[in-house]
C-alpha cells in the first residue's frame, strides 16, 4: 500500500540527527520552551526572512494570539474563507470574535478578492487568507485592499511553509504569519507545534507575554495568558529538520511536476500552475465528479487518498451558528464535493509515482469508457 503520507520514512532518512537532539534535550532537563527553542525561533525567523518569530505550541494557537496581540476586540467581525480546514474559523472564535466567510478563486482554490471587497464591513478588524495546499493566496491583491480599508491581516501558512511570491516568503506580507507544524505538515514536529513570524517587534513582544499566562517576567502577570508554548523536544526536532526543509520542498515540486505531467489529458480537474515559487504543494488534489469512486478505485490499487476539505466551514455542524447555507459559496461547496489528494512527500519513488498515475488513468479511462464527465 502506498501511505497519503510516510512519517516513518522521513524519520527514518534523518534518524541519527533526531535521535541525538532527542537524547541532548533529556539529558539537559530543558523541556518547556529553553535554548532550544530560542534556536529555532531565530533561525525559522530567518527562513522566513522576518525579524520575528514566536513558537507555539499548535497553528491554531498562533491564529488565537495572533489575533489578540491585534486587539480584535469581542464581537468584531474577520474575514476567512470557507475552504479551509475548521481550525482557521475556531481561531477566530476563541478570540470571542465572528467568523465571516468567503468564498475562493475557481482556477486557484484560494481567497477571491473581489469575494473579500464584498464581505468588508465598519466592523471588519481583520483578514486571514490561507495559503492553501501550500499556495499563496493572491497578497498583492489582498494587501491593497486591505490598505486601503486600514485592516490588519493574518496569514494562515500552515500549509505554505517556504512559499515564496517575488523574493518574498509565506507568513511575512501581512502583519503577522501563522504556521502550524503538525506531523503532516511540510515542516512537521514529533508532536505538536506552531509558530508566528511579524516584522513588527511589538507583536512578537504581544504574542511571547500570550502564550506564557501573560507574564512580562516572572510571575508579573500584565495580561490574560495562555499556556501556548512550545516544548524543547518540538523546537530541537524542528531545528533539524528546517535544514532538510529546502530540499523537501524542492521534492514536493519534483513530485507535483510528474504529476502534472503524467495526468495531463486525463480529463482530471488539475492545480492550476502557479507563478515560480509560489506553492510549495502541502497537498496535491485533482478534481472529478467521480470522485468517491475513484478514490475506492485507487484503494483498490493499493494507493491511499485523502480529502481536503470534504465539507466546507459553513456546512459544518458545529458552524451553523454562523447562519450560512448550501449554496452561499458555490465554488468551496463544488472543490469539497470533487478534491481528492494523490500522495505527496519527499521519499516516494519514481516507482511508486508511476504507479499511482497508472491506477488513475486507467480508472478514468473507466470513467469516460462509462460515460462519466470529470
Amino acid at each position: 500500500m502506498i501511505p497519503l503520507l510516510d512519517i516513518k520514512a522521513q524519520y527514518a532518512s534523518i534518524k541519527d540527527e533526531l535521535d541525538t537532539a532527542a537524547l541532548e534535550v533529556l539529558a539537559s532537563g530543558e523541556y518547556v520552551s529553553g535554548p532550544r527553542v530560542e534556536a529555532f525561533e531565530a533561525r525559522f525567523a530567518t527562513y522566513c526572512g522576518a525579524r520575528e518569530a514566536v513558537a507555539l505550541n499548535s497553528g491554531t494557537s498562533a491564529l488565537h494570539l495572533a489575533l489578540l496581540a491585534l486587539g480584535v476586540e469581542p464581537g468584531a467581525e474577520v474575514i476567512t474563507v470557507a475552504m479551509t480546514f475548521v481550525a482557521t474559523a475556531a481561531a477566530i472564535k476563541y478570540a470571542n470574535a465572528v467568523p465571516v466567510l468567503v468564498d475562493v478563486d475557481p482556477e486557484t482554490w484560494v481567497m477571491d478578492p473581489a469575494s473579500l471587497e464584498r464581505a468588508i464591513t465598519p466592523r471588519t478588524q481583520a483578514i486571514i487568507p490561507v495559503h492553501l495546499h501550500g499556495r499563496l493566496a493572491d497578497m498583492d491583491a489582498i494587501l491593497e485592499i486591505a490598505k486601503r480599508h486600514g485592516i490588519p491581516v493574518i496569514e494562515d501558512a500552515a500549509q505554505a511553509h517556504g512559499a515564496q511570491h517575488a523574493g518574498q516568503s509565506a507568513g511575512t506580507f501581512g502583519d503577522i504569519g501563522c504556521f502550524s507544524f503538525y506531523p503532516g505538515k511540510n515542516l512537521g514536529a514529533c508532536g505538536e507545534g506552531g509558530a508566528i513570524v511579524t516584522n513588527r517587534p511589538e507583536l512578537a513582544a504581544a504574542v511571547r507575554q500570550l502564550r506564557d499566562w501573560g507574564q512580562a517576567g516572572r510571575y508579573n502577570h500584565v495580561r490574560h495568558g495562555f499556556n501556548y508554548r512550545m516544548d524543547g523536544l518540538q523546537g530541537a526536532l524542528l531545528d533539524v529538520k528546517l535544514t532538510h526543509l529546502p530540499y523537501w520542498t524542492e521534492r514536493r515540486r519534483e513530485v507535483a511536476a510528474f504529476y502534472d505531467s503524467h495526468l495531463s489529458g486525463s480529463g482530471l480537474g488539475m492545480p492550476t500552475k502557479p507563478r515560480e515559487l509560489e506553492h510549495v504543494y502541502h497537498v496535491y488534489a485533482v478534481r472529478s465528479s467521480e470522485r468517491d469512486r475513484l478514490r475506492e478505485g485507487l484503494m483498490d490499487a493499493g494507493v491511499m487518498t485523502g480529502l481536503h476539505y470534504p465539507r466546507p466551514v459553513h456546512m459544518q455542524p458545529a458552524y451553523q451558528d454562523l447562519g450560512y447555507q448550501a449554496g452561499d459559496f458555490p465554488v468551496s461547496e463544488q472543490l469539497a464535493a470533487e478534491m481528492l489528494s494523490l500522495p505527496i512527500y519527499p521519499e516516494l519513488t519514481a516507482q511508486q509515482l508511476q504507479r499511482i498515475c497508472d491506477a488513475l488513468l486507467s480508472l478514468c479511462e473507466d470513467s469516460h469508457a462509462e460515460g462519466y464527465a470529470a
